[in-house]
């Protein structure tokens, strides 16, 4: 029984957590030296990241069988993700107000050494607007594209490969045939990957608290304490009352994607998730054109953690510095990270270059601030990824239920525990009537009204 439950993955991974912080506790300057177990494992995922995404988006818009489709599950996935964030970003307001993590520091930021930040602010410097955004996110290059994981640039050309083969029909099948084989490929290098999962989460928390020390995290604890807070609300009040509008459990929906919660903890990144979770949103209902197309842009533009982060330091940068900021201002500052929060990336450290964006567009709020930030950023962070990775999850299951795109009895035997992912992948396995690979289970979008 014993082997039966440290053989799991969540386990081995919270034990990796916990030990890493012991370490962290009792040897500080070796435990600063496990940092390269995280960054591998970070790269190990980002090595097949792209080709993961390029493959699922081109294959779940392949498999649709008209543009009709398409437009109705990407129209409705970004309205979807547009509302979430929003709700994200004013809670996140709301809570910073109430609490005021930030008044009666009063620092004066000529006294700040801002060193740290100049990699930061630099960054944001090349930040552009609206139309530089757009201009991005085409791509000079395809192989600079999967190169660089830039995934607004690979969702753009994977859409139109998708399109192109889905006008071509059965004139595709070779090129969808080969993707479908890719693609099984390499989540089966995944799953050699998240082997290692545990020894990366134990040297991640490990540099964490052996570099910064737990006494670090005293003078700004109380707002992390608000941060963590805030996301668990999120998390239990508006998820849950969207998962219960779609029509399952969050508790059985969370302990269903345990394993990848526990990962995103200890290495403190959602895109070190993304292709496993992908693959048990397939299993537990949902049909693969629809994951295909909203976890990687969910990615993008569904990052309901960040989002919640952002609010809350830019108020709190301001409360600090005895900045002072009007209803109107915190209005604006609201509408600006609306739009910048949308380039955020699942990896630790993309949200101080967004936040450093924000805040230097406005002029307002002092980006001299954002110094106050680097000692607790790294330990919030993993708060901001859970949120990213649950809400996205639980975002594509509202919105294959909104597109009749979820298959309710797969889902209950899922979530009920009648059947295992294990189980379930032999269905991918069966031969459909014409010849390819098919999931039997799965309502196909366009055979469901709206």
């Amino acid at each position: 029984m014993s082997k039966r439950f440290f053989g799991k993955l969540y386990v081995q991974v919270l034990i990796g957590v916990l030990a890493g912080g012991i370490l962290g506790v009792l040897y500080p300057h070796f435990a600063a030296d496990l940092k390269p177990l995280g960054d591998a494992f970070i790269r190990l995922i980002k090595m097949v990241f792209a080709p993961v995404i390029f493959a699922m988006v081109v294959l779940g818009i392949a498999k649709m069988d008209s543009m009709k489709e398409l437009g109705r599950v990407g129209s409705r996935a970004l309205i979807y993700f547009e509302v979430m964030s929003t709700f994200a970003l004013g809670l996140g307001l709301v809570v910073v107000n109430l609490a005021k993590p930030g008044v009666g520091m009063n620092v004066d930021v000529a006294t700040l050494d801002t060193t740290g930040i100049k990699n930061y602010t630099a960054a944001a410097g090349h930040s552009g607007g609206f139309v530089d955004f757009l201009l991005h996110m085409i791509p000079t290059s395809v192989v600079e594209a999967l190169a660089k994981n830039d995934i607004l640039q690979i969702l753009v050309f994977a859409t139109m490969f998708g399109v192109a083969l889905s006008h071509m029909g059965r004139r595709a099948k070779p090129v969808v045939d080969f993707l479908e084989a890719f693609s099984n490929s390499m989540f089966i290098v995944v799953g050699m990957i998240m082997r290692v999962a545990p020894l990366a989460a134990f040297g991640a928390i490990g540099f964490t608290v052996g570099k910064y020390g737990l006494g670090s995290l005293v003078s700004l604890g109380y707002l992390m304490a608000c941060m963590y807070l805030t996301c668990f609300v999120f998390v239990v009040a508006i998820l849950g009352l969207v998962a219960r509008m779609s029509g399952f459990s969050l508790w059985k929906f969370l302990r269903y994607i345990k394993d990848e919660i526990f990962t995103v903890l200890g290495t403190s990144s959602s895109e070190s998730v993304v292709p496993q979770l992908m693959r048990k949103l397939e299993h537990v209902g949902v049909s693969k054109p629809v994951v295909g197309l909203v976890i990687p842009s969910g990615v993008t533009f569904n990052p309901d953690g960040q989002c919640i982060y952002y609010t809350m330091a830019a108020i709190f940068i301001a409360q600090a510095t005895n900045t002072p900021l009007t209803l109107t201002d915190q209005l604006v500052v609201l509408a600006v990270l609306m739009v910048t929060s949308k380039g955020s990336a699942g990896v630790t450290g993309s949200g101080f270059i967004t936040l450093a964006a924000t805040l230097a567009s406005m002029g307002k709020i002092p980006v001299e601030g954002m110094v106050l930030l680097l000692g607790v950023d790294r330990f919030m962070s993993e708060a901001r990824a859970i949120t990213n990775t649950i809400g996205n999850a639980v975002g594509t299951m509202a919105i294959a239920q909104w597109v009749g795109a979820l298959d309710r009895r797969q889902m209950d035997r899922v979530l009920d525990g009648q059947s295992s992912p294990e189980e379930l992948r032999a269905l991918y396995t069966q031969e459909d009537e014409d010849g390819g690979k098919a999931a039997p289970e799965l309502v196909p979008v366009h055979k469901v009204s709206a």
